[in-house]
């Protein structure tokens, strides 16, 4: 869990975001994305994917997932 709580802390700062700008645009509260950066919690696919949108990444990215291809 905190490896997606590690990448969305990089994006979030990479993008020059607060915790608290990304939590208005999500509609929750700073603390639930305090909360998915420490690995406490893990956003729910609704959530990942309005994060991609916002940050104009895949959620594949956000979650660490890398696709390799079957010969």
């Amino acid at each position: 869990m905190q490896k997606i709580g590690l990448r969305l802390q990089r994006i979030r700062k990479q993008n020059g975001v607060s915790q608290e700008e990304l939590a208005k645009k999500l509609h929750v509260q700073r603390q639930t994305i305090s909360s998915y950066e420490r690995g406490v919690s893990t956003p729910d696919i609704y959530i990942l994917i309005a994060m991609a949108d916002y940050f104009e990444v895949s959620v594949d990215e956000l979650v660490g997932r890398n696709r390799k291809k079957k010969k």
